[in-house]
């Protein structure tokens, strides 16, 4: 690989025992890059973020993160990146300013400096809560902003984000993705593993993983073109609608797959002339039109086509 990559990795493995936890994953990331890792849990997706941060040594492969290579230590990189744990990792019994002092104690960073950081981070994120507040007394969304400025007190190129939004209600979650398109902007590169396909959407790359596997890396856009070259239907049964004709539709032939999307279902074609046949002959009682893929449907196309 070669470039001004902010992160890659080039046939990074991680191996715990006779376990494989990240297989052969290579990949490269620009500065100021929005890059997803995508999959389930167990899929190795905060491994591979623990290697990039610095505090897992890997079994095999060559990893640079800002510049720096793992080989040559991993206490360099951990002064580059800033790394938000998916579980809150923050004191609850002390307070919000004693937390982030705490975290600038442990990084030697000067009082003055501190006083600094923390007036601009607060402003970036817009967390205008009082700094003697205990952080249980916090609601959800705030801890999340709390936990990010703490991830970012000594000034991070890259900003690694584990499962960011998980527990938070809907609304903290779309305040918080504004804030990471915010710290890309300002020029950060910033690494987010979820699985919410909707967040996935956000991202300027996705990484699909599965069990330990890279299994496909492009814009959001070019995986569904990719992924499904074929016309896409989804079909929405109404009060009313025909017994078995989820069945028929199963059976007929220009039908190659056929999938629950919420309440809808997903049936993908086996081209344009069967997209055009089913659409003018839709089940009673149920509603179909063309859609465009979601991410869900390419990573399950994508993961089942794998293991087969």
């Amino acid at each position: 690989m070669s470039g001004p990559w902010a992160a890659e990795a080039e046939g990074l493995t991680v191996r715990f025992g006779d376990f494989t936890a990240v297989d052969q994953v290579s990949f490269a990331v620009a500065p100021g890059e929005v890059f997803g890792f995508l999959g389930a849990n167990g899929a190795g997706k905060t491994t591979t973020i623990r290697v990039l941060c610095g505090l897992l040594v890997p079994s095999a492969g060559r990893v640079r993160v800002a510049g720096l290579d793992a080989a040559d230590g991993l206490t360099p990189i951990k002064r580059k990146v800033g790394y938000m744990s998916q579980r809150f990792t923050l004191y609850d019994d002390m307070t919000v300013a004693e937390n982030l002092a705490f975290g600038a104690a442990l990084r030697k960073m000067p009082a003055d400096l501190l006083a600094r950081r923390t007036r601009e981070l607060f402003d970036t994120v817009g967390f205008d809560q009082d700094p003697d507040t205990l952080v249980r007394e916090l609601a959800g969304g705030y801890k999340q902003e709390l936990s990010l400025a703490a991830a970012m007190l000594h000034d991070p190129e890259v900003v690694f984000l584990d499962e960011p939004t998980a527990g938070v209600a809907p609304a903290a979650r779309a305040r918080f993705w504004g804030l990471i398109r915010k710290i890309a902007a300002a020029g950060k590169t910033v690494f987010v593993t979820t699985h919410y396909m909707d967040e996935a959407e956000q991202c300027g790359r996705i990484a699909l993983m599965s069990a330990g596997k890279l299994v496909a890396l492009d814009a959001p856009g070019t995986l569904k073109d990719a992924a499904f070259p074929e016309p896409l239907l989804e079909y929405t049964p109404e009060d009313g609608a025909a017994p078995g004709w989820l069945e028929a539709l199963k059976g007929d032939p220009g039908v190659q797959g056929l999938r629950p999307h919420g309440l809808h279902w997903h049936a993908s074609t086996t081209g344009p002339e069967a997209a055009r046949r089913l659409l003018a002959a839709p089940p009673a009682g149920v509603a179909a039109r063309p859609v465009r893929p979601s991410l869900e449907d390419v990573f399950i196309r994508l993961v089942e086509a794998r293991e087969r």
